[in-house]
């Protein structure tokens, strides 16, 4: 390797994907060895195959290749952010282990890049999913994503993306938070341009992800939102929700004034029971989203305060180890 450094790092997450990775290693190799210093970090989140023993192999005859392993499974975006952490590039490029992201991509991308983009985000306009638990979804988060953020892009679930290196330096992810990087980097300033790559169908191993996955998405969302607009002035969308409460407070108090004083039926406040229902329901669920917020606020404060990744590493494989910080993280 140059002993410069790299100029483009390639992060590659994965889980159990033994069938993919020889492949996937050729087809970077083979994309990127004329005309980019590069190299590849692949992040193996826990897996049980044989993905960590075929890595190590790698690693052993081409110190380009850098790999770092978790104790145990973390999720996508703890792979990333350790990837991206570890990372020397001045560019760095994100890419799904299963052989549905196209390497081949990777230079037209880092060209449209050098244009003067901080963040190219891709966008697979035709893919090979499944209609049901993968496409129907996406559309839909992409969709919400896009409004609530006011980023337009088509597809922020696409996990190849190419970034400057400083647009990830002050980029915090938790939860499933890297396909919000390119909503986050706008916030800060950053200019986003989204490309059409070629998606190709998984042909070896398992989708990691269904239903369940836009859940925890819409989820994560409302938090982005919320640290994105209201972390410096909570007191606007707490003001906002105890405006509501008590508007309806209102509401509902005139409403059982007239059963008890107007209507016929002269029901009496103390037993009516909608009235004992509503303000347990109403009050149950503004204290379940006010403890999701705060809760959210007091995870990062103490991440960060701290400098505490969210991911625990077994062992990193390299041929050209870099400087360490008194934590024993690479710098």
């Amino acid at each position: 390797m140059d002993k410069k450094g790299p100029e483009v790092s390639v992060v590659v997450p994965l889980l159990n994907e033994q069938d993919n990775i020889s492949p996937l290693y050729e087809q970077i190799t083979q994309t990127l060895t004329d005309g980019h210093n590069y190299e590849i970090i692949f992040v193996d989140d826990g897996s049980t195959d044989d993905s960590f023993n075929i890595l190590s192999r790698f690693q052993k005859t081409d110190d380009k290749v850098r790999v770092i392993r978790f104790r145990k499974n973390f999720g996508q975006t703890a792979a990333l952010a350790a990837g991206f952490a570890h990372a020397r590039g001045n560019i760095i490029v994100a890419i799904d282990a299963d052989l549905q992201n196209d390497p081949a991509d990777i230079p037209k991308m880092i060209d449209k890049l050098h244009e003067g983009f901080d963040v190219v985000s891709g966008w697979r306009k035709t893919r090979h999913d499944n209609a049901i638990t993968r496409l129907i979804p996406s559309k839909i988060a992409n969709w919400l994503i896009a409004k609530i953020t006011r980023v337009k892009l088509h597809d922020f679930g696409c996990t190849l993306k190419i970034y400057r290196r400083e647009v990830l330096a002050e980029t915090k992810l938790y939860g499933e938070m890297h396909r919000f990087i390119p909503a986050l980097a706008s916030w800060n300033g950053a200019s986003i341009c989204e490309m059409v790559v070629n998606h190709r169908p998984r042909t070896a191993g398992t989708a990691k992800y269904g239903l369940g996955r836009t859940l925890k998405v819409v989820l994560d969302l409302i938090t982005v939102k919320f640290l994105g607009s209201f972390s410096t002035k909570p007191i606007y969308i707490f003001g906002g929700l105890g405006l509501i409460s008590g508007l309806a407070s209102v509401v509902f108090g005139f409403a059982v004034l007239y059963q008890k004083f107007i209507s016929s039926t002269h029901l009496s406040m103390n037993r009516n029971p909608f009235l004992v229902l509503t303000a347990m329901l109403f009050t149950a669920t503004i204290q379940f989203i006010l403890m999701g917020l705060l809760a959210e606020l007091l995870v990062r404060t103490y991440h960060e305060s701290q400098n505490r990744p969210t991911y625990v590493i077994k062992e990193i494989l390299e041929s050209h180890p870099g400087p360490t910080d008194q934590t024993g993280d690479r710098k």
